[in-house]
């Protein structure tokens, strides 16, 4: 009698955990490969916990009793118990070694079987806290929709407590898988950061609509397929990143639906606020024109800190540079400004000057080793006015790119009279553009560097170029940022 045939229904269910990947695939060795021997010790031991020993159980010898396949030919035998297998690896931190051993007993030993989705989940992120610089993100902000605020004249309130919504990790995750069901099936993995204050979500699409795909074991690892979700504590902003695909990809079937980055973002981004509005409680995601690659600027710049409440000059009062407050009407107990300036530009070559005995004379006898002509501590007042304790060592925040495209008619001056401003619209898409990109390991600290050497003049540099807007991108008429997309 012939045996019946297992029928696969469409589902809406998102990808199990459990779903296990050919320890023998390619692009997985590669995509455990970026990690270093100490993170994959701290995986596997995290994976042999009491707590995950149900969830990532290893191959054991009542394993190789069920299915004896080709076991012999491995090099690792099975071990008995999972005590056995915990003692293996702490034997391997125990000792020095290449963490090409700790990888090879991973994945052709103790987890031949395969590697699950959560724990290929659970290896990105662990790469993203030892890496928080490797992703590009883009910081969006949640801002809440009230329906009765737009029928009346009354401005919204200025307090950000309201466009913080306040739900589960669970129900967040339940509410963002039915809104992308109907379309793409999807692997969730939510965690906190080891390093950041943020709730890192990773997503992972694959175009099929059953639980159990029969697609090549490399589109598992396909990059290009991850989708990263970042929320920091307490903070109205999300920041958002796509990996650039760097393994193999699987050719696609005839009959699947082709799925690109650009859409797959937008469909995840359109689903977020979706799944984090209830009834009576809408809310949307708005444009911030900032993006980096490093997390601690977006924390910065966007984050439960000032965010952009008290850039430029008055980020010295919001980093602790000096103590009081400009509102403070009792007497400040601050270093003067000359004194401030004169300790931030000091130098290890004038440190070394200090030590010695002429020195310490000269400053005993109230002579200045290194004056400060008029200009130089003019230009000084004017930097520390502009920038503050942005691009210093004081408050890294460093922006490694900075975009800005230029709309100006050919006649515009610094000249213009307010009408004609007033005359020029928008929206025409006629008007030459002038686009500037600035790009380094810290853009805004070499505007500064600039400033200080006197090649750029630190009083009409506009906001955007000095930090104080904290944006990497803008579209800039007359020396102003415009606030909407031309």
């Amino acid at each position: 009698m012939a045996r019946p045939k297992a029928v696969r229904a469409p589902t809406t269910a998102s990808l199990p955990n459990n779903l296990r990947i050919p320890s023998s695939t390619p692009s997985l060795t590669k995509s455990l490969g970026k990690l270093s021997r100490q993170a994959l010790l701290d995986l596997a031991f995290t994976w042999l916990d009491d707590r995950n020993i149900a969830s990532f159980p290893p191959y054991l010898q009542a394993d190789e009793e069920d299915s004896p396949d080709d076991d012999e030919a491995l090099p690792y035998p099975a071990g008995e118990t999972i005590e056995e297998v915990r003692q293996v690896y702490e034997d391997l931190q125990d000792r020095k070694g290449a963490k090409r051993e700790v990888l090879e007993r991973i994945l052709e030993g103790d987890w031949r079987h395969g590697i699950t989705l959560r724990q290929l989940a659970m290896a990105d992120l662990r790469y993203m806290d030892d890496h928080p610089a490797s992703l590009r993100w883009t910081a969006l902000e949640l801002s809440r929709i009230d329906t009765k605020q737009k029928k009346s004249s009354k401005p919204p309130p200025a307090d950000w407590s309201g466009s913080v919504p306040r739900m589960q990790a669970a129900t967040f995750v339940q509410g963002l898988q039915r809104e992308i069901s109907p379309l793409v099936k999807a692997h969730y993995h939510l965690a906190h950061s080891a390093t950041l204050p943020l709730t890192f979500l990773r997503i992972f699409v694959v175009d099929s609509p059953y639980q159990s795909p029969r697609q090549a074991a490399e589109i598992f690892t396909d990059s290009s397929r991850v989708i990263y979700v970042a929320f920091p504590d307490s903070c109205p902003y999300v920041y958002t990143s796509i990996a650039a695909s760097t393994g193999s990809k699987a050719t696609p079937s005839p009959s699947s639906v082709a799925t690109d980055t650009r859409t797959l973002q937008r469909l995840v981004r359109d689903s977020i606020p979706k799944a984090l509005s209830r009834p009576q409680e809408r809310f949307s995601l708005q444009a911030t024109s900032l993006a980096a690659k490093n997390l601690p600027t977006l924390l910065a710049l966007r984050g439960p800190g000032r965010s952009t409440a008290s850039n430029g000059a008055f980020s010295i009062f919001a980093d602790a540079a000096i103590e009081g407050s400009p509102l403070d009407p009792r007497p400040s107990n601050t270093v003067a400004p000359e004194e401030h300036i004169q300790t931030s530009h000091s130098s290890p070559v004038e440190g070394k000057e200090n030590t010695n005995g002429s020195a310490a004379k000269r400053r005993s006898s109230g002579i200045d080793t290194s004056p400060v002509s008029p200009d130089s501590k003019k230009r000084r007042l004017a930097i520390h006015s502009r920038f503050g304790t942005l691009g210093s060592s004081l408050a890294p925040a460093p922006l490694d790119r900075l975009d800005i495209r230029l709309l100006d008619k050919p006649s515009s001056s610094d000249e213009l009279d307010d009408d004609d401003d007033d005359n020029v619209d928008d929206s025409t898409s006629t008007l030459p553009a002038v686009s500037l990109t600035f790009s380094g390991s810290d853009v805004i600290g070499g505007i500064r560097r600039l400033a200080e050497l006197g090649i750029v003049d630190p009083e009409r540099m506009p906001s955007w170029m000095t930090g104080e807007e904290g944006v990497s991108v803008a579209t800039v008429r007359l020396g102003q940022r415009l606030q909407k997309d031309i």
